[in-house]
């Protein structure tokens, strides 16, 4: 009987101990002041400008007071281009080869590696005033991303790849537009696998801290690999809350019970 008992405190415990806390699964805690009414310290969202690089997709407009005599250098299906396309605008817009370059025509290749959209901008003004057309003109150039396209793995509610139409997005949003982070997800440890030129980067946030918006990983870019592992309590199979790990060992202790009034009657 010593035995039975020790093997019910045993797995009480075990199972007790794999309950979830509360605090791992709430985001934006204020873990270093008890008011929750505000922001502490009038936190500020950071985001730097983002620079182009290789594989990136761009869409470029070319505006004039005579549009026919730019119409070249604009895609040919830019009339009934879909907004909600991704296949559209990866077929109308042009691609970062790996030189870092974009073939434009009239223009031929322009260097856009590292440029933010609006340095592009001005590069692709400035040319066409140079090589092409007057002041009078009066050319207008508009340079975006064709979508930011990211991927989200592991213990997301519908891992794979979006691309969302925004000129920015944060963390919060990028995972819910593939699903909320589960309880057995690892709220605290969000992995950013980031493409730089010299290669890829790992970077960790913790999104139960609300100074999490101060970090230069905040905001998403194109490209990023978005990973949330499982917590250990997922590998240990028992229930995520304490009604379920409770409702466990009663389910364990009616199986012992049972299995001594059996022992008995033998």
């Amino acid at each position: 009987m010593k035995r039975i008992k020790l093997l019910i405190i045993l797995l009480s415990c075990v199972i007790v101990s794999s309950c979830i806390p509360h605090k791992d699964t709430v985001y934006l805690q204020n873990k270093e002041n008890s008011n929750y009414d505000s922001i502490p310290n009038n936190l500020t969202e950071i985001q730097k400008p983002y620079r182009i690089q290789v594989n990136d997709i761009l869409n470029v407009r070319v505006k004039a007071l005579d549009q026919e005599t730019v119409s070249i250098l604009n895609p040919a299906g830019d009339t009934n281009l879909n907004a909600g396309s991704a296949e559209r605008a990866y077929f109308d817009g042009f691609t970062v080869d790996v030189h870092g370059n974009i073939r434009i025509p009239t223009l031929g290749y322009i260097n856009v590696l590292g440029f933010t959209t609006e340095e592009i901008e001005k590069n692709i003004e400035k040319k066409l005033l140079e090589e092409q057309f007057k002041e009078t003109a009066n050319i207008f150039v508009t340079v975006k991303l064709a979508g930011l396209r990211y991927t989200a793995n592991g213990e997301v509610g519908s891992p794979g790849s979006q691309v969302l139409f925004t000129d920015r997005v944060n963390i919060f949003e990028a995972i819910a537009n593939v699903g909320e982070i589960p309880l057995t997800g690892d709220k605290k440890d969000v992995k950013i696998i980031r493409q730089y030129p010299q290669g890829q980067k790992i970077h960790s946030l913790d999104l139960t801290d609300v100074k999490v918006m101060q970090s230069p990983y905040y905001y998403i870019q194109p490209n990023d690999i978005i990973y949330v592992k499982p917590l250990k309590q997922k590998s240990l199979g028992t229930g995520e809350t304490a009604l379920s790990n409770i409702s466990a060992i009663a389910s364990i202790l009616s199986l012992i019970t049972t299995g001594i009034l059996l022992y008995s009657r033998l």
